[in-house]
């Protein structure tokens, strides 16, 4: 047995002990040192702070603990952030089970339309609470059904919150999840309000736009694309609304001037933040978990730190992540042409 000379025998003695894995029940997370993720001494960390500000607000029993100090230290530069962030977590690439460490990143946004809270000839496209008897009928009525169903369309009668003019962003928003709206009051008044996800009728979703692919409608399945195919084919929007069956109800909530300033409230009830929230699956990630998040592509290259703070229908397996993107034309834009490859890191509490 050799014996390395006494350089390498110092050289050994400096590599970092690492932790054993940790195996989730959708991925395995594989220790790393820091030095394995891609930009993170380039990394600012102001904004990221916010949005572990707000997860701290929910945080989970083993993030908790790390709270004290993530407030004390939002008055702090991004030199002292690091030092801390390095001495108390562990980075671990996230594996899926076959091992395999890239995945796919898509982004999504929060919608802003305009609204009223009558239906006229313009604003005929209702958006509604979810009805009474919802959960005793699963799954509850299709999409066509909604439209077409007497029985559907009586439970859903008074329902009503808003209407909009283009059924196109309706289901934008439904897709979405949740938006802001500029609803006409009866009195002509205008007030802003947040439409949050509350429920959906249990059905499958299926994309409109691989429908059209499908149809040979259509070589390019972006928003743009399909409302300019549906200016072409009044008489087919219903035929391709109804290949999507699932549909989804909201509650409003009032949008203040502060409110305004973030994002609507994730699956993990906090209020996400523009560019630093990310939706997972939670059997991959936890809610709450910081995320060393890296990706390159024609959309966007981001090496960055942002949070675990929702999860989506289409979120699954440990390699799948949505970046909220934000609100307005730029993050609608991002949200329809965001899918490219996506590796990341979770940064995990050290055990003593």
């Amino acid at each position: 047995m050799s014996v390395p000379a006494p350089a390498q025998a110092a050289q050994i003695a400096r590599l970092p002990v690492l932790p054993d894995p940790i195996q989730r029940p959708r991925s395995r997370w594989t220790p790393v040192p820091w030095s394995a993720l891609p930009g993170w001494p380039d990394e600012a960390l102001h904004e990221a702070w916010n949005a572990w500000l707000k997860s701290c607000e929910r945080p989970a029993p083993v993030l908790a603990p790390l709270c004290p100090k993530v407030r004390s230290l939002s008055i702090a530069d991004s030199a002292e952030r690091q030092a801390w962030l390095m001495a108390r977590l562990q980075p671990y690439q996230v594996e899926a089970p076959d091992g395999a460490t890239e995945g796919l990143l898509t982004a999504y946004f929060e919608p802003s339309l305009d609204a009223s809270r009558q239906a006229s000839a313009r604003f005929a496209v209702p958006l509604y609470q979810p009805p009474a008897g919802l959960a005793q009928r699963k799954p509850w009525y299709t999409r066509q059904e909604i439209d077409t169903s007497a029985s559907a369309q009586a439970a859903l009668r008074g329902r009503e919150i808003a209407f909009l003019a283009d059924p196109i962003d309706a289901l934008i928003l439904q897709i979405q999840g949740s938006g802001r709206l500029r609803v006409a009051q009866a009195d002509g008044s205008q007030v802003m309000v947040r439409l949050s996800y509350a429920g959906s009728n249990d059905h499958p979703y299926r994309s409109v736009g691989r429908w059209l692919i499908d149809q040979g409608a259509v070589q390019d399945a972006s928003w743009p694309a399909i409302k300019a195919w549906v200016g072409r084919n009044p008489g087919r929007v219903n035929e391709m609304l109804w290949s999507n069956p699932r549909t989804v109800f909201f509650r409003e909530e009032r949008l203040s001037e502060q409110d305004a300033a973030w994002g609507p409230r994730g699956a993990q009830g906090v209020a996400l933040t523009p560019g630093r929230s990310i939706a997972v699956d939670p059997a991959s990630i936890p809610y709450g978990t910081p995320v060393w998040l890296a990706t390159s592509g024609p959309a966007v290259r981001l090496q960055k730190l942002v949070m675990a703070q929702d999860t989506g229908s289409a979120i699954t397996g440990a390699l799948r992540a949505d970046y909220f993107a934000g609100w307005g034309p730029q993050a609608a834009d991002l949200a329809g042409r965001l899918k490219q490859p996506l590796r990341m890191w979770v940064l995990w509490p050290k055990t003593d």
